[in-house]
């Protein structure tokens, strides 16, 4: 049974970046009781008593190939206004602790170090990470920058996948929060299947595919068929840097597509397109715009803004996956969870339907609460 006295690690891969930092600053602002855990579904009602490590018990490291510090990093997220102001003094302890945690990753320009180096390299910070601090187990949370997918023949690894693998040699529960390949490489697959870990992902649901998977059932269930659906995001920040690369957009966007093909047996005509605009900072616009017909094939148009900040809803999903992970590895639950698609565009199985996601989920709770 968890409890509070044993603490579990959260290992992020882009340790400095939003995400993570917003999570680990998050994190320490929910146990002080600072501040409310809004976005957690973990800390609803159905999750009580399922035996999930306490939010005060989670401790954090990681692996970033940027040296700015955490409490800096930090200070510039609240200048921006994703963090609340005086929160980065408020909680600059904590975030000096975990930033003592983050070891460099790679590979680097220059870095002559073959795959099997570095996953060793990597592996080994990560037994380091667990036995100094004496957890009970660590979940490695994938949530750096996009990478494009590998080239067909590729003879090295993509970096999200080495740390995948140093994950498993490590003997630590995996979450992709990314579209990269991460655990999918197919020279991967047969450590993967032989692990015995549990392992989630890909590609994390936050803003604009969250609301494709809420509406696309709707039409489906309203029998409306739907003649195109295009979108535009508008963001910048280090994901806006990054996806202004077409292979990276086009990762990204690939599983923004496959939301609206598995729920409507099709993909409808149009394209979602990303926009680096570097003065939006961490703050993303994104517009959806869905042309269906009515009865009698009268012409409809549903059009959608969402304004929001990525870094700020994804941080609560991310601290959801790894004690759910972590949960699941202390009872030995092993391989993917489908039970955890809810919070992805690209899952390991399970239904489509954000709904039936939801449902699916809660199930999971219950079987977690069962095994206490």
């Amino acid at each position: 049974m968890s409890t509070t006295g044993i603490r579990t690690g959260v290992w992020f891969i882009g340790a400095r970046g939003s995400v993570a930092t917003t999570a680990t600053a998050g994190c320490a602002a929910i146990a002080a009781g600072l501040h409310p855990a809004a976005g957690m579904v973990t800390e609803t009602a159905p999750f009580a008593d399922s035996g999930l490590p306490p939010v005060t018990s989670l401790v954090f490291g990681g692996h970033d190939i940027l040296d700015c510090p955490l409490p800096k990093r930090a200070e510039a997220l609240a200048a921006g206004g994703v963090l609340p102001h005086g929160l980065p003094s408020a909680v600059r302890s904590e975030l000096a602790d975990a930033d003592a945690e983050i070891r460099p990753g790679g590979p680097l320009p220059g870095d002559t170090r073959t795959d099997e180096e570095l996953i060793t390299a990597f592996a080994a910070d990560l037994i380091d990470f667990g036995r100094r601090g004496g957890l009970a187990r660590t979940v490695v949370v994938n949530v750096s920058s996009t990478e494009p997918a590998p080239a067909e023949g590729a003879e090295r690894l993509p970096a999200s996948s080495l740390y995948a693998a140093a994950a498993l040699r490590a003997g630590c529960p995996y979450v992709n929060f990314t579209p990269s390949t991460g655990l999918r490489a197919p020279s991967l697959q047969e450590s993967v299947a032989a692990c015995g870990l549990p392992h989630a992902g890909r590609d994390g649901k936050t803003g604009q595919t969250l609301l494709r998977s809420v509406l696309a059932p709707m039409f489906v269930q309203r029998a409306l068929p739907v003649r195109a659906w295009s979108g535009t995001n508008l963001l910048g920040g280090g994901d806006g840097a990054a996806l202004a690369d077409p292979a990276a957009a086009a990762a990204k966007n690939a599983g923004k597509e496959r939301v609206l093909a598995d729920t409507l047996g099709a993909a409808p005509e149009g394209e979602v397109h990303i926009d680096d605009v570097p003065a939006l900072g961490d703050w993303k616009t994104a517009w959806d715009h869905i042309a269906f017909d009515g009865f009698l094939g009268a012409r409809m148009v549903l059009q959608t803004t969402w304004q929001g900040c990525d870094s700020a809803l994804a941080a609560p999903l991310v601290l959801d996956l790894a004690r759910l992970l972590a949960r699941a590895h202390e009872i030995g639950l092993t391989g993917p969870r489908p039970e955890l698609g809810f919070y992805f565009k690209d899952p390991d199985g399970g239904p489509a339907a954000l709904s039936e996601q939801y449902l699916a989920l809660l199930a999971f709770a219950e079987r977690l609460r069962g095994e206490k």
